[in-house]
């Protein structure tokens, strides 16, 4: 494993530290093997299996639920329920755009970040402009730009006499997955050609003897430069918890007091990537003493020579990733990367149109994350496209969600494995992808279930957290967790 994929994933499993994992399926509510037959004076008739009927009613979600299993090798549909109804598919959008990726860019394709110098070097220093160029790499972490400043500084360079300039024209600048999600969400962040840790900043706060202490850096797991582009401000106040100001030169922000408790720390999303790149290596790069001025960005770029890079890793493993964590950014980098579309919402329609030539599905996704709330696909046309893309090796990538009890509790040592993508948004959950007893049918499922009125209804202050929300998501995945457990025993 290099170095970097290291670095990837700790920032990753930084990100997203203290957050559950959705349970995605439960165990067989009967034994697979015969049981010892009662005597006949306890004999009592057999009791059937709920029906799918039952089992969504007893959920209390409201709304409407879609639900398909279908045969993994021939296709035929086993049971369904509104399997044919559009519904938002929530993350395991991120699935199709897996696909999609995989075959318009290729299992092997590579990203890379580079320095480039418009004059050559002489004395330690390159006679023009330095421009670090974004490639559109959605992995790039602050550990990668610290390499880079190591090979820089192994080119012989210790300075420049021109600008330090920094592009990320290699793909559209979008300022928001989606606009209607509340400022402070670092899962909704600026997308561009130059992604730093996913486009978040860490916001770090302690009570000290006179008052509070805050930190703002673009930490990774060798280097945490301090960031001056993004500011905070703590405010005496109750709410709202943070308010956001786009500024020339950066982003500020406010905290309410009453918020903070004794300390803690959140990861926000940058609004200027190419700043925060940019700054964050002119900081790497002084630590190897190497003197750039204040970074500035440049809408053209111009033209010069290579003198360092640094790669991503291959796009199979960053789509494990992507899968594994659910990162957005990594999600819609990619999906624009695949595309070549200038909006996001062009490029979700372009892979909508690959989807129905491709495998047959009628879909309409506007991004590739599942963040947006409008996107829409059926149960049927999921499972559809999951089972015609075996061959992509996407089964390979899933994350196992295993089996769960009654309780939505994990089995253990459960001899089915369940390699599937879950989604979830306010009232909107979903969970779609393969049941693989250790004999027997391999299966393909599609579960979504939406409440779209009591979604709708929410106020932008209500998004991160809406009343009854956890709790409806709870009854939806131990939904999921008995639909997968049924089909696994009926079918399996």
């Amino acid at each position: 494993m290099l170095p970097h994929a290291c670095s990837r994933r700790w920032i990753l499993s930084a990100l997203l530290a203290g957050a559950a994992l959705p349970a995605a399926a439960e165990a067989p509510a009967r034994s697979l093997r015969p049981l010892p037959r009662p005597p006949a004076q306890a004999a009592r008739p057999p009791q059937p299996a709920p029906g799918l009927g039952s089992l969504v009613e007893a959920a209390r979600l409201g709304g409407r639920t879609g639900v398909v299993v279908m045969e993994a090798a021939s296709g035929r549909v086993l049971e369904g329920l509104e399997a044919g109804t559009p519904l938002p598919p929530a993350s395991v959008a991120k699935a199709m755009t897996a696909l999609f990726a995989l075959e318009r860019l290729g299992p092997g394709h590579r990203w890379a970040t580079r320095l480039v110098a418009t004059g050559g070097v002489a004395g330690g220093q390159v006679q023009g402009d330095l421009i670090l160029q974004g490639g559109g790499d959605p992995t790039l972490t602050t550990d990668q730009l610290g390499d880079l400043a190591a090979r820089l500084r192994a080119a012989g360079v210790r300075g420049v006499r021109g600008r330090f300039l920094v592009h990320s024209g290699a793909l559209p600048r979008i300022d928001r997955i989606d606009p209607a999600q509340p400022d402070h969400v670092g899962y909704n962040p600026t997308l561009g050609g130059l992604n730093l840790n996913f486009n978040r900043v860490h916001f770090e706060w302690k009570r000290g003897a006179k008052g509070w202490l805050t930190t703002m850096d673009a930490r990774g797991e060798r280097f945490v430069p301090k960031v001056a582009m993004a500011r905070m401000r703590i405010a005496e106040r109750q709410a709202p918890l943070f308010t956001y100001e786009s500024q020339g030169d950066g982003d500020s922000w406010t905290v309410a007091s009453a918020a903070l408790g004794k300390g803690g720390a959140r990861w926000l999303p940058v609004r200027h990537p190419e700043l925060y790149a940019g700054e964050v290596f002119q900081t790497l790069a002084a630590a190897q003493g190497i003197g750039l001025p204040a970074p500035r960005v440049a809408a053209q770029m111009p033209a010069g020579q290579v003198i360092a890079s640094v790669q991503s890793d291959s796009l199979m493993p960053v789509m494990r990733d992507m899968l594994r964590y659910s990162v957005n950014l990594t999600a819609e980098v990619v999906g624009l990367s695949a595309s070549g579309a200038p909006t996001l919402a062009a490029s979700g329609g372009r892979m909508s149109e690959w989807l129905q030539g491709r495998y047959g599905t009628g879909c309409r996704f506007v991004d590739h994350s599942g963040l947006g709330g409008l996107s829409r696909i059926s149960a049927a046309d999921m499972a559809q496209a999951l089972q015609r893309g075996r061959g992509s090796g996407l089964v390979g990538i899933l994350r196992d969600q295993g089996m769960r009890d009654a309780k939505g509790q994990p089995v253990k040592n459960s001899p089915v494995k369940v390699p599937s993508k879950t989604g979830t948004l306010n009232f909107v959950s979903g969970l779609a992808g393969y049941i693989q007893p250790p004999s027997g049918r391999e299966l393909v499922f599609a579960i979504f279930s939406a409440d779209a009125a009591r979604r709708d209804a929410l106020g932008r202050a209500e998004m991160e957290r809406p009343r009854g929300g956890p709790e409806w998501t709870a009854r939806a995945r131990l939904l999921q967790g008995q639909l997968v457990g049924r089909w696994a025993q009926m079918f399996g």
